[in-house]
């Protein structure tokens, strides 16, 4: 990508805007919500009506039984249906991508086969060899006659030259930028500098999506099977980014249309004239929650999602994250479940594209280790983008969450919660993989690391809140 990167960007944006706009902003807790009514059943949808409460508890114990035991997913559904509402949806077909080449061609695959509609949102959309792939096919879907609506936002794609999107638009795109950083694109009387749109979703037809943490770039073509790659115009070599993404096909795919159709619909884009909400149908025998999270802070709802998935584990957490500056509450979630006897182990990034970030997020693996929790760091060949947890070899999230301040307070985020054995078994697949190309660290080396770290982790632990 040519100039300022979007996270750097985002970094200055929020040295200078936070520190005016955002000093009242916090994150939720569990006593902002409804008082929880243990005896309820959560909200299960199928793809022909609502699922009886009876229903729904047999599935969740026929679930159950497949692997240790645990009550970790009823638990969790019981607290999550409290506070979002977010109903889960039955008889869906989750399929695991990891890393940008095997998204790519999904995506690209479903695009050309699409016959109403395309729906994209993206933070990210580069003027390079795979916005060029995508730019393309989307053009063509349009002559076809197929109504194509994207989305992209204003910090993430700011490299992006503005006679790349004006293209999509004379070839009949609806196109819009969320929250544009340029005052005079503001729409209405407010310009919300630091309410990003960091999710990723494509929606075919109603009756296929993908999200996850790739943006659509060059940068994510490399990965956990990929080597670093060279850029199409010149000689630089660019670090491989290691992402994870899921394809959705079933009944939840209505969830992640209503996310985009209401954030299109606050950027002002044209009202939906298509078939966006076919009638349901059985695609697989997936258990789908899709979290969509907005700033507020009874809006948060994949921290909630992260903060009861930790505090109600009982066997094991494996989570995979690119920006880890926690807030107190995330921070004793995992180091309690750590001292209760989880087993808590955490791949972080060896490398990262914001050393702010990178530092800041070091300073917090003493208190870690010395509860339990393990620490790996992935090696360098790849910068980890990946946003994944599997726990009690049961619940699984994919997602574009980070556990960061930005990401938590001030983003548009979408995550899909999935629960089962095999899916679950692919997730701990992937993990071993990342596992394998990591680095323990050990609490008796870490307390020997030179006092430059420390003062690096020192530094930038003060500006936590707002990274």
């Amino acid at each position: 990508m040519a100039g300022i990167g979007p996270q750097p960007l985002l970094q200055c944006l929020s040295l200078i805007a936070l520190l005016a706009f955002s000093s009242c902003a916090s994150l939720p807790t569990i006593e902002d919500y409804a008082p929880l009514r243990a005896a309820t059943a959560p909200k299960v949808l199928g793809p022909d009506a609502p699922l009886s409460p009876e229903l729904s508890n047999a599935l969740k114990e026929r679930v159950n039984g497949q692997v240790a035991p645990t009550d970790m997913p009823q638990r969790y559904a019981r607290r999550m249906e409290a506070i979002s509402g977010s109903p889960w949806f039955t008889g869906n077909k989750v399929t695991l991508l990891i890393d940008g080449p095997a998204a790519f061609e999904a995506m690209l695959t479903a695009i050309r086969g699409a016959k109403d509609h395309i729906n994209i949102e993206t933070f990210s959309f580069s003027d390079d060899a795979v916005g060029r792939r995508f730019a393309e096919a989307l053009l063509q879907k349009r002559k076809e006659g197929v109504q194509v609506n994207l989305l992209y936002d204003s910090v993430g794609s700011w490299p992006t030259r503005a006679a790349f999107f004006r293209r999509l638009r004379d070839g009949g795109i609806q196109v819009r930028e969320f929250n544009p950083i340029n005052p005079l694109k503001v729409r209405g009387d407010e310009w919300p500098l630091t309410h990003r749109d960091h999710r990723r979703i494509v929606i075919v037809d109603g009756a296929v999506a993908f999200t996850g943490s790739s943006n659509l770039s060059n940068i994510f073509l490399s990965g956990l099977f990929w080597g670093p790659t060279r850029e199409q115009e010149g000689e630089h070599v660019q670090p491989a980014w290691r992402d994870t993404d899921v394809q959705i096909a079933g009944p939840a795919v209505a969830k992640l249309q209503e996310l985009f159709l209401e954030t299109w619909a606050s950027q002002k884009g044209p009202e939906a004239t298509r078939n966006y909400f076919p009638p349901l149908t059985r695609a697989g025998d997936d258990l789908v929650q899709v979290m969509g999270s907005a700033p507020g802070r009874t809006q948060r709802l994949s921290y909630m999602m992260y903060l009861s998935a930790f505090t109600y584990a009982e066997n094991v957490i494996h989570l995979t994250t690119p920006y880890f500056v926690p807030d107190a509450q995330m921070m004793q979630a995992l180091t309690d479940a750590a001292e209760r006897g989880v087993d808590v182990k955490m791949i972080l990034p060896g490398s990262n594209d914001s050393n702010l970030v990178f530092h800041a997020g070091r300073s917090y693996y003493a208190a870690l280790l010395e509860s339990g929790v393990k620490v790996y760091e992935r090696g360098t060949a790849a910068i980890l983008h990946a946003k994944t947890a599997v726990i009690d070899g049961l619940w699984s999230t994919v997602g574009t969450t980070n556990m960061d301040s930005w990401s938590l307070l001030h983003n548009d985020e979408v995550d899909a919660v999935i629960v089962g054995r095999d899916f679950a078994a692919k997730m701990e697949a992937m993990f071993e993989e990342d596992l394998a190309a990591s680095k323990q660290i050990h609490l008796a080396e870490w307390n020997t690391r030179p006092s430059t770290d420390r003062v690096k982790e020192w530094f930038t632990s003060v500006f936590g809140r707002w990274l």
